[in-house]
């Protein structure tokens, strides 16, 4: 069963599918040339890219018409899968087996391979997020000034987000919000969201001379790492949803 609740006819609308209810959000596009849907990578969303003389009723029409195509979507994203002691956690690409000891010291520390915490063993879940959430903080902020020496640019004002929608941000005022989760993913993915950022520093677009300079600062792959966000990002949510 299908319903929908409309905040804004114009722009806005949500798609209940069994006991899912998403928004749709809409972006009209200078250079789209038709309709295309997809679901958030997170699944917190129904996004729909057209024309911008497209009109609101057609793609609303388009998601009712792709309902049974979202729901498989949505039904097989990863589910959160919360650290446990024996157990592995993702850090900078790679899995390090949490290795639990009730008498060892609280806080995290890294060894060959792992991360040893001791503690109560139901408090294990939020003091790793919170050691991933320190460590993704000092990398960031690593990755943030050296890009913006490359840019020739100051500095700005660094945030971490939880935000299920985007993995970073940079917003008019120059302050740069960036997805902690990214503090799981190999380094190359990280610093690529970072040096994007830093790109919209100087050009608040994504014009050929943007991606000439992202190209410039950014050692790496851009396409792998996009390539790897795509396949799995979606993964990162796992482990605390």
């Amino acid at each position: 069963m299908i319903d929908w609740l409309k905040r804004d006819p114009k722009t806005e609308a949500e798609i209940v599918i069994g006991d899912l209810r998403l928004p749709v959000v809409i972006r009209r596009l200078p250079h789209a040339r038709r309709m295309t849907l997809r679901l958030a990578p997170d699944g917190s969303e129904v996004r729909i890219s057209m024309p911008r003389w497209g009109r609101t009723a057609e793609a609303l029409a388009f998601v009712r018409s792709r309902a049974g195509w979202l729901a498989q979507q949505h039904a097989a994203l990863p589910r959160e899968d919360p650290p446990r002691s024996g157990g592995t956690i993702a850090y900078r690409g790679e899995r390090l087996a949490i290795d639990h000891s009730p008498a060892a010291p609280r806080s995290p520390r890294l060894a060959a391979g792992a991360v040893r915490l001791g503690g109560p063993e139901e408090s294990l879940p939020g003091r790793l997020k919170r050691w991933l959430e320190r460590e993704a903080r000092r990398l960031l902020a690593e990755d943030l000034a050296h890009y913006c020496r490359l840019a020739g640019k100051d500095m700005p004002r660094l945030s971490l987000t939880s935000a299920r929608r985007r993995w970073g941000s940079c917003a008019a005022d120059g302050a740069i919000r960036i997805n902690w989760r990214l503090v799981m993913a190999p380094d190359h993915v990280r610093r690529s969201v970072v040096a994007h950022e830093v790109a919209h520093l100087v050009h608040f677009d994504h014009s050929p001379r943007f991606h000439a300079l992202l190209a410039e600062i950014f050692e790496g792959d851009l396409a792998a790492a996009n390539l790897w966000l795509k396949r799995e990002g979606p993964a990162l949510y796992r482990t605390f949803g």
